[in-house]
Order: structure tokens, then C-alpha cells, then sequence
């Protein structure tokens, strides 16, 4: 073969290989364009087909730039006295990459013991940091854990909420049983979260005001703080599988606008002491970009309170409602 013949082979092969390297780059990117609608990122609690409301008893495994204002209601054992709290709290989680959230909560507590002046007072405030462990799409699956700091004599001793620092650190989770098999295609639409975590005081009592029970005077008295188990999870119904959206593959869209009927169920268990169980039934409603939630409070003991109380939620995504600011993590350049 002439020189002339190799050059023109050899330059024929060049091109050949980058022809082959411009191929495999266009699979490659038609490859991840077709990945990203198949599991796009979401802003809030969302794997595959399954969107996990925010619950009102424990934290939901979502992490998410979110503010959350919650009312309650609820007669129960105090300092002393039954006492009846009534509640704002709100809580505001920040993104500082797509799976870490740093946040902030506390509230405001209207505290009427049986019998004596009510008063009004902070409840205690609380830095947060979450962090988004697992996302399975296809096995609608969230894992996350968290921890918390109670900052010690943030709280107003008036309404009972004075206590020292307490780290919790937490562990949360959701699994929507959309995967399963036609043969059981009626439990699709069911799904589960939970929460574990463990109040950690830096030491064991403060002051708040109740009633004394060797004198029966009411007025600043010690109470103990000890670690206390805190665990609960919820079932929850996706009205979602109901309707036409739900193809059996991945959402074309956010699983939004739907109703998620569900049930609470919340155990707090301090060392030594017995356990305050709730049940709480309730309904969600989801949009682009709020949530709605309404619960009846039903103490299941004497330690969960005296009589139905009740509870209910806004939640705001800041990353849809106000994605000018919220559109990106803090630390995300893009």
C-alpha cells in the first residue's frame, strides 16, 4: 500500500473514532436526559409516585426548603394540674445542598391550668440539621436522619416550657407500597412514615410554674427533665392511585393536588416514667405549593390527655411559592 494510502486510511480511521466518541456522548446525554424525567428532582417529600404529607406528631422524612405554621389544642397532665395548651408553632428549614436542611422552630404557648390564672408564654426554641439519607424512585422510599438542639432557657417558665439544652438526634421514614404486585394492587394507594428519636438534657430539672404537690401552692416549682424516647408512625392513603395520573411507571408530574386520608399514631416515653400514646386521625390536602392538614387529637391514656383535642398544619414549599429566593440550596452554584 503507498504512503498516500495509509495517510488516507489512517485519517479515515481518526474520524471513524470520533464519530464512535460523538455517538457514545449523545447516548450518554439522551441516556441522562431520559433518567431526569424519569425521576425528576423534587423540592418536598416525593419518591416516584408517592408523595409523604407532612405529620404533625413527629417529623416527615422530607428534606425541603419549608415553613410550617401548626395550632393546637389539648387538655393535659401538667406541673401538678391538668392544664389545658393551646399553641402556634412554626418552623422554617432551609436547603444548604439538595439533600442537607438547616432550620429553626418555636412558638407560642396560651396555658390555662385548672382553676388558676392562665398565662402566656414562648415555647422553647430549637436549631435543626436533616439530612436526606436514601431517595429509591421506583420503591417510593425516604430515609433521613436529624438532630436537633434545644437551646436551654429559651422557653417561658410560665407555660411550662423552660427546660436546660437537649440534643435529639432522630431518625425518620416513609415507604409507599405503590411497587407491589397486580395480585395486590388494592394496597398501592397505602403508605407508611415513621419517626424514632431521643430527647438527650443537658441536665435533669428546671423551674416552671405548677402546683405544688406538698403544699398545694401553685407557683415556680422544679420539675425533672430525663431523656425521653419520642416514636411514632402514621398510615396514609394516596388518593393519587385512584385517578388516571397513576400509569403504574413514573409520574409525568409531581403527584400533587390529592387528598391523603391518614392516621397518626404517637408514643413519648420518658425513663421511669409511663408513656403518652395519641391516635390521630386526619386528612391532608396538597397543592404545587401548600399543604393543609386537620387532625382530632385521641389520647389512648391517661398520660396523652383528657379528651379530644385538635391540631392542623399549613405548610408552605418555599421553592415553589417563592423560587426567586428558594429556587437553589445555599451552597448549590447552579
Amino acid at each position: 500500500m503507498s504512503r498516500a494510502a495509509h495517510a488516507d486510511a489512517a485519517e479515515r480511521r481518526k474520524q471513524s473514532g470520533r464519530l464512535r466518541r460523538i455517538i457514545a456522548v449523545v447516548r450518554a446525554g439522551a441516556a441522562a436526559g431520559l433518567l431526569a424525567l424519569a425521576a425528576p428532582a423534587h423540592g418536598h417529600g416525593i419518591a416516584g409516585n408517592r408523595f409523604f404529607p407532612g405529620t404533625l406528631t413527629f417529623d416527615d422524612p422530607a428534606v425541603a426548603d419549608e415553613l410550617l405554621f401548626q395550632p393546637t389544642s389539648l387538655v393535659h397532665p401538667g406541673e401538678g394540674t391538668d392544664v389545658r395548651d393551646t399553641t402556634i408553632d412554626w418552623s422554617f428549614m432551609r436547603l444548604l445542598t439538595p439533600d442537607l436542611a438547616v432550620g429553626a422552630s418555636s412558638g407560642w404557648i396560651h396555658r390555662a391550668p385548672d382553676a388558676l390564672p392562665a398565662a402566656w408564654g414562648a415555647d422553647v426554641t430549637t436549631l435543626a440539621i436533616k439530612k436526606l439519607l436514601l431517595k429509591d424512585e421506583p420503591r417510593e422510599t425516604l430515609v433521613s436522619a436529624g438532630l436537633t438542639w434545644a437551646i436551654g432557657g429559651s422557653g417561658s417558665q410560665r407555660v411550662g416550657a423552660n427546660a436546660p439544652d437537649i440534643l435529639t438526634p432522630g431518625i425518620f421514614f416513609g415507604k409507599g407500597f405503590g411497587d407491589l404486585p397486580d395480585q395486590v394492587a388494592w394496597l398501592r394507594p397505602f403508605g407508611v412514615a415513621g419517626a424514632v428519636t431521643l430527647d438527650l438534657p443537658a441536665r435533669g430539672s428546671a423551674t416552671n410554674f405548677g402546683v405544688d404537690p406538698s403544699t398545694g401552692q401553685y407557683g415556680p416549682i422544679p420539675t425533672p427533665v430525663v431523656e425521653t424516647l419520642h416514636w411514632g408512625f402514621a398510615i396514609e392513603y394516596s388518593t393519587y392511585y385512584l385517578t388516571s395520573r397513576f400509569t403504574g411507571g413514573p409520574p409525568k408530574e409531581e403527584p400533587l393536588h390529592q387528598l391523603i386520608p391518614l392516621v397518626e399514631f404517637s408514643f413519648d416515653s420518658p425513663r421511669g416514667q409511663k408513656t403518652a400514646a395519641t391516635m390521630n386521625p386526619g386528612l391532608s390536602y396538597v397543592e404545587d405549593t401548600w399543604q393543609l392538614v386537620g387532625e382530632v387529637i385521641v389520647p389512648l391514656n391517661g398520660e396523652g390527655g383528657r379528651g379530644l383535642g385538635i391540631r392542623t398544619q399549613l405548610l408552605f414549599f418555599l421553592d415553589d411559592l417563592i423560587p426567586s429566593v428558594f429556587g437553589k440550596p445555599l451552597l448549590t452554584a447552579k
